[in-house]
């Protein structure tokens, strides 16, 4: 073992781990379905998934099928020995080939053209946006449902104007419609594998950054990238983590422009959703990781400009998030039970990161206290600072679970934090790493081709 690994129990207890995900998955399908036939208070087809029963192939399913096995057969020898730029365009091309066939086994319409387009989605109010300054001094004016008035589309009213202006500015720019918008949401949230590693590499080391790369790349979570918003949100969520931790440990020529640039972006994640403001625990476990708060002065001031700006064109962050709590209980969510989601949300958790993050999850949980010991001694290794990072994501889904806001639908709104979940598969053993990869990329092709999901 090296040295560097927290000594943890072998891969039988791995396995254990996967086969109690397996059970929660299974338990929140049959629960879910009994519910859903009996009263349909769920709102959701598939549950714990937004999703239908749709078997099927489509013309991304060859490309999917050769991406999986590529990654499974040479990913974990190039990730190892690559030159590190060559491994993030590497990792970047594979990750874009991976979402974009997966989103094309659903053909070009369905899967990426229409995805934006729907009732519930941003493309809608676009014409709405003619006078942007005048759109957002009203903005909260449409939030809750009231008889005989408009009101936004679902998801234009559960999350601040940064979401809908990124469609409104690629329209004024002439990428206008359905078919620019999934590429968009692609290409931006393609480039997250690249922040998540360089994120890995600044506060941990190059070795761990390297074994996590392949499972970053063959993600199951790449499903729900696949034209999905939160997919973008999530990219700006992880390079405002990836410039934070470069400043953290200085490994930029200027760590102050680097923390500022993570402080704008911190700002705009939080006008993109509104619970991505849990980011503030990604952020502090970040500082708290590399022990220094000295990025933290240029930070704030590169926070503020995106809510100044906002705030000063009309738009009060607060009052919509008031606004929204009483719009989300007018619709689903006001008859989604609680006690169902609060242990259903995890179970659509596991379809997004695998099983192989499951049994890295384990390694961690197991590892935390002797990494908390070493934190406090000043002598962290690699794995440790891993570790943490994976712990303050895990700590963001566990306050996004019991805030009660996140009712179903999680698969796509909490891949932010799922992101950072994902690399604690690099923990488990370097000669299961083929069979780990399998696992995730069979339960990324099933899901796809059994399933149309909403998102």
């Amino acid at each position: 073992m090296n040295r560097q690994e927290p000594r943890t129990p072998g891969p039988r207890r791995d396995l254990v781990a996967a086969g109690l995900a397996v059970l929660l998955v299974t338990a929140a399908v049959v629960v879910g379905r009994v519910m859903e036939d009996r009263d349909g208070s769920l709102h959701v087809n598939w549950p714990p998934l937004y999703a239908k029963w749709d078997p099927h192939v489509g013309p991304g399913t060859p490309a999917a099928l050769a991406v999986a096995v590529a990654v499974v057969a040479h990913g974990p020898v190039l990730a190892a020995r690559l030159p590190w730029r060559a491994l993030l365009g590497s990792a970047w091309a594979a990750s874009t080939a991976w979402i974009w066939s997966l989103a094309l086994v659903d053909g070009w319409h369905r899967g990426v053209a229409e995805r934006l387009t729907t009732k519930y989605e941003y493309l809608r109010v676009v014409d709405r946006f003619d006078d942007i300054p005048a759109a957002l001094r009203d903005f909260t004016q449409h939030i809750v449902q009231v008889p005989g008035e408009y009101h936004w589309p679902a998801h234009t009213a559960g999350h601040p104007p940064a979401a809908p202006l990124t469609f409104v500015f690629l329209d004024r720019i002439g990428l206008g419609g359905g078919g620019w918008a999934g590429a968009f949401v692609i290409t931006a949230g393609s480039t997250a594998v690249l922040a998540v590693l360089i994120t890995l590499r600044a506060l941990g080391d190059e070795a761990v950054a390297r074994r996590a790369a392949p499972f970053l790349v063959l993600a199951p979570a790449a499903v729900w990238m696949g034209a999905s918003a939160d997919g973008y949100f999530a990219a700006v969520a992880a390079w405002m983590t990836a410039l934070l931790a470069l400043a953290a440990t200085r490994a930029v020529r200027c760590p102050a422009l680097a923390a500022t640039g993570a402080g704008l972006l911190f700002g705009l994640t939080c006008y993109l959703s509104y619970g991505l403001t849990l980011f503030a625990v990604v952020v502090a476990g970040v500082l708290l990781i590399a022990r220094t708060v000295r990025p933290l002065p240029y930070f704030v001031a590169g926070a503020v400009v995106v809510p100044l700006v906002f705030t000063a064109l009309g738009f009060n962050w607060w009052e919509a998030y008031h606004l929204l709590v009483d719009r989300y209980y007018q619709g689903a969510a006001g008859v989604r039970p609680y006690w169902y989601w609060i242990w259903a949300n995890p179970a659509c958790t596991v379809l997004v990161v695998g099983l192989a993050t499951v049994a890295g999850l384990r390694r961690t949980i197991v590892a935390s206290p002797g990494a908390v010991r070493r934190w406090r001694a000043r002598e962290t290794t690699a794995a440790d600072r891993l570790v943490g990072v994976v712990l303050v994501a895990l700590l963001a889904v566990a306050a996004a679970d019991l805030s009660g806001m996140s009712k179903a639908e999680t698969e796509r709104i909490w891949l932010p934090f799922a992101l950072f979940l994902l690399p604690a598969a690099a923990l488990l053993p370097r000669p299961a790493a083929r069979a780990w990869l399998t696992a995730q990329a069979v339960l990324a092709l099933a899901v796809n081709h059994l399933l149309f999901t909403g998102w």
